[in-house]
C-alpha cells in the first residue's frame, strides 16, 4: 500500500512539473515580428553634416557602393529636417532641434536628393531608416505657435526644456491631437520617401502606448524596422524591434579600465538577452554620435583594444553598429553644433568590418531576433584574461576567442564542444581546435573561427 501511494505521489508530482513547465512556456511573450531583412544586418549611423566637405545627401551617396561592399545593410541617417534658429547652439545647431517635421534641412539638399539617396541604397540591397525626434521640437517650430497646448508648461506658463537642452521644448503626450499629428507625420515620410523605418530619439521619455499604436499604423503601410534610443523592455513587445545596449558599452569600458575581468564580461553577455522579450534584440556599439562627441572617441575609450571590442559587438547577440568614420578610423571627437568634416583617406578598418559583417550575413549562428539570442561559454585555460564562446544555430557554428588583456596569451581550449576544424575569418586559414593545440594571441588579440 505504501509503495502504491508513493508511486501515485510521484506521478502526481511529475504531472505538476509538466503543467508548470507547460504554463511557463505558454507565458513567454514574444516581441512583434522583425522584417526578414533585419536578422543578419549590420547598421551604419550616417552623420550627413560631417560626412563630406559638402555635407549633402548627394555627396554622401558617392560612398554607398563602398559601404555596401563593406557589408553594411541598414543606413541610419541622423535627423534630416530643418533646425531651429531660436536658442540655437553653435553655428549650425543640434540635429535634434526640429523646426519643421515635414521638410528637409536645405543644408543637406532637397526632397528629390533624399529620395534619390534612398533609391540608390535600395538598388544596392541596403535599407534606410531616419532619426525621428518625437519628444521635443525647436522653440520656433510652427507647432509651438499654432498649438501651444501640445507642449509641457511650467507654472508660469513658459515652455519646458528637457534636461539642459535649452534649444528645444518638450511635447505633452497627454494630448491626443499631438499623438495623431506625430503618427501622421511618420506615416507621411514612410509613404513619400520609401524609407524602411525609424530610429526614435529618447524613445523612453514617450508613453509606450503611443509607440505601439504608431507601430501598427506604420506596419499597415509596409513592414518597418524600429530602433529605440532606450533599453526598456516594455518598448520591445509591440513597438520596437531593437534598443540600445548601453550596459554592454559600460562593461567593455570597465574591462579596458581594469575594473572587471573577462569572466565577468562573459557572465554579463550570457545573461543580458533575458532583459528583452523573445524576438527583439539590442544594438551593440563602441561609438555613436553621442559617445563620440561628448564622451570620447573609440581610441580614447579603448586604445589598442578598440578592434577587440568591435569584434565583441559583432559576435555577441544583437545588431552591430558602426558610426560614421569608424572604418577610417576617425580619431577625433566631431563637433556637434558646427561643421567638422570627417577626413577619409585610408579606410584602414574597411576589410576588418567587411570580414565581420559578411560572416554575420552568411552564418545564421550570428543572426539576431527569433531564437538567435544566446552565447555558449567555452572553457579555456585562462578565464580571467580570455573570453571564449560559441554561437550556434542548427549546424552553423562560430567560435570567438579574445585576449582581453595587455599581455600575450598562450591559450588551450579543453572544452569538447569547441573541437573541430574551422576557418579563421581574418586570415582565411584552416585551424584545428583541440586541447592539444594551444592558440597564440597577441595583447588584446582576437581570433574568429567559422566551423567547416
Amino acid at each position: 500500500m505504501k509503495m502504491k501511494m508513493r508511486n501515485t505521489i510521484l506521478v502526481l508530482m511529475a504531472l505538476v512539473v509538466v503543467f508548470v513547465l507547460s504554463s511557463c512556456s505558454k507565458s513567454v511573450e514574444k516581441a512583434r515580428p522583425v522584417p526578414s531583412w533585419v536578422k543578419d544586418a549590420a547598421i551604419y549611423e550616417v552623420n550627413i553634416r560631417q560626412y563630406t566637405p559638402e555635407g549633402t545627401f548627394n555627396a554622401f551617396s558617392e560612398h554607398l557602393p563602398r559601404l555596401q561592399e563593406m557589408g553594411v545593410k541598414i543606413l541610419w541617417i541622423m535627423p534630416i529636417q530643418p533646425i531651429g534658429d531660436t536658442n540655437r547652439k553653435g553655428l549650425l545647431g543640434s540635429y535634434y532641434s526640429i523646426k519643421d517635421y515635414y521638410a528637409i534641412n536645405p543644408e543637406f539638399g532637397t526632397f528629390d536628393d533624399f529620395r534619390s539617396l534612398v533609391n540608390e541604397a535600395h538598388k544596392l540591397g541596403m535599407y534606410v531608416i531616419i532619426d525621428w525626434v518625437a519628444n521635443h521640437s525647436a522653440f520656433d517650430c510652427s507647432l509651438a505657435k499654432e498649438h501651444p497646448e501640445w507642449y509641457k508648461h511650467a507654472p508660469d506658463g513658459s515652455f519646458i526644456s528637457p534636461y539642459d537642452w535649452t534649444d528645444v521644448i518638450a511635447f505633452d503626450y497627454s494630448n491626443p491631437q499631438l499623438r495623431k499629428y506625430m503618427t501622421e507625420a511618420m506615416k507621411w515620410w514612410l509613404k513619400e520617401t520609401s524609407i524602411d523605418g525609424f530610429r526614435c530619439d529618447v524613445a523612453g521619455l514617450i508613453p509606450v502606448d503611443f509607440w505601439e499604436n504608431t507601430r501598427k499604423a506604420l506596419d499597415s503601410i509596409k513592414p518597418v524596422f524600429m530602433l529605440a534610443e532606450a533599453d526598456t523592455s516594455a518598448l520591445m513587445f509591440n513597438a520596437f524591434n531593437a534598443g540600445y545596449n548601453w550596459r554592454l558599452l559600460d562593461k567593455m569600458v570597465q574591462l579596458r579600465q581594469g575594473k572587471i575581468n573577462a569572466y565577468q564580461l562573459l557572465s554579463f553577455i550570457e545573461d543580458y538577452p533575458n532583459d528583452y522579450p523573445q524576438g527583439s534584440f539590442k544594438m551593440n556599439f563602441t561609438s555613436n554620435h553621442d559617445i563620440n562627441s561628448w564622451t570620447g572617441t573609440e581610441q580614447e575609450l579603448f586604445g589598442d583594444a578598440a578592434l577587440t571590442m568591435a569584434v565583441i559587438t559583432a559576435t555577441v547577440p544583437g545588431m552591430p553598429l558602426i558610426y560614421s568614420g569608424q572604418e577610417e578610423p576617425a580619431a577625433k571627437r566631431l563637433k556637434f553644433f558646427d561643421k567638422d568634416t570627417i577626413h577619409f583617406a585610408q579606410y584602414s578598418n574597411h576589410d576588418f568590418y567587411r570580414s565581420l559583417f559578411e560572416l554575420k550575413k552568411r552564418n545564421s549562428a550570428l543572426w539576431h531576433g527569433e531564437d538567435h539570442d544566446r552565447i555558449i561559454p567555452v572553457q579555456s585555460s585562462d578565464s580571467t584574461h580570455a573570453m571564449v564562446f560559441l554561437r550556434q544555430h542548427k549546424n552553423n557554428k562560430v567560435l570567438i576567442v579574445l585576449n582581453l588583456s595587455d599581455r600575450p596569451l598562450t591559450l588551450s581550449i579543453p572544452d569538447k564542444k569547441a573541437e573541430g576544424k574551422y576557418n579563421e575569418i581574418f586570415l582565411n586559414v584552416m585551424v584545428n581546435i583541440s586541447p592539444s593545440e594551444p592558440l597564440e594571441l597577441e595583447p588584446w588579440g582576437f581570433r574568429v573561427f567559422e566551423k567547416l
